[in-house]
């Protein structure tokens, strides 16, 4: 990618800033927990696991989720475009302490701004285990539509089993921005 865009973006409640190796006790707490990584491709990570993300994180794409003013970490998210600078996937992950309070929604909505915004997208993809009514909610309040449901898609790592896996998009004409 040729421009990755800018490292830090603001919204009124949170700060999405680089995440950095020094994040890594922080960071941990949330991806060595079982519960927050129940639904993920990846985890629940060792420590090593954990400072080999930590490492390959890219400027611009992976973003620390920091409460505005108060510089702190309760989460990461990410977009990726393809290789096509056309199509960006998104994701977000949260230290169950701050679940509920529409900081992944508010983190989801500003990676959509940013992604059609800064980046040029054409179109934004999310997929979720089924079962995480969570995510899928947050998908649906950014602005996000299910597309698609692909059954026995997703390996829940934790559960140890498939489970159905939704699709959601957006496109940049069907995209809102905030008043």
């Amino acid at each position: 990618m040729t421009n990755p865009g800018r490292d830090t973006l603001t919204t009124d409640r949170l700060r999405l800033r680089p995440l950095l190796p020094a994040d890594l006790a922080v960071v941990h707490g949330w991806t060595s927990d079982p519960a927050i990584a129940r639904y993920m491709s990846w985890g629940p990570n060792t420590e090593s696991e954990t400072a080999a993300f930590l490492a390959r994180v890219i400027a611009g794409h992976d973003f620390g989720i920091e409460l505005a003013g108060e510089a702190v970490l309760i989460g990461s998210c990410a977009i990726y475009p393809d290789e096509a600078g056309d199509t960006g996937e998104l994701g977000w992950i949260l230290h169950r302490d701050h679940w509920n309070r529409g900081y992944g929604t508010e983190a989801a909505r500003e990676l959509i701004r940013y992604g059609f915004t800064e980046l040029g997208l054409r179109r934004i993809i999310a997929p979720c285990a089924a079962v995480n009514t969570g995510s899928w909610r947050v998908m649906e309040k950014s602005g996000m539509r299910r597309e698609a449901v692909h059954r026995k898609a997703f390996w829940a790592r934790v559960d140890q089993e498939w489970v159905d896996e939704y699709g959601y998009a957006i496109l940049a004409e069907e995209w809102v921005a905030p008043a």
